[in-house]
């Protein structure tokens, strides 16, 4: 009898550890999320994942191009008193990132995690806006050089709210 109860731990523990090493394997398999970055607009924020990369590797310009033309992004309203805030995970900030709007660098590049920017900037013809909704990218570089390459775009829609 201990040689059959012997068997049957053996048998659970075998089935046990492959259960285990099944599941480990089915999680590197996973994708892991992307840093994240946050517009805040008030007691109102909206974060969100790479809109494009984010993974590290340097997007082609014609990725560039198809991201931020993306109109499915996230939105928040901003009244242009409003100040608006910009943060991103510190990972992101490593690598140095700058905010473009429609496309167009709106600030110098910075290693810090925060950002803030006077909300009628968005809604300013003169910085480029046009109507009363306003396309907000963050772009992350690599960080190590004077390069304009991006690694990750982070797109928001800004919406004036009168």
């Amino acid at each position: 009898m201990t040689t059959l109860q012997s068997a049957v731990r053996r048998r659970r523990a075998v089935a046990a550890a492959g259960a285990v090493s099944a599941g480990l394997l089915l999680l590197s398999a996973c994708d892991q999320p992307t840093p994240m970055s946050t517009v805040t607009v008030g007691s109102d924020s909206v974060s969100s994942e790479a809109t494009c990369g984010g993974e590290g590797k340097t997007l082609e310009t014609a990725e560039i191009q198809k991201c931020l033309q993306n109109d499915d992004v996230d939105s928040i309203t901003v009244n242009p008193d409003d100040t608006v805030r910009f943060g991103v995970d510190p990972e992101v900030a490593d690598e140095r990132w700058t905010i473009l709007m429609n496309g167009q660098q709106l600030t110098d590049d910075t290693d810090n995690t925060y950002r803030t920017v006077p909300g009628s900037v968005f809604f300013n013809a003169q910085y480029g806006a046009q109507g009363d909704s306003t396309l907000v990218t963050i772009k992350v570089g690599d960080g190590k050089d004077d390069s304009q390459e991006a690694t990750g775009l982070w797109s928001f829609r800004l919406k004036k709210d009168d």
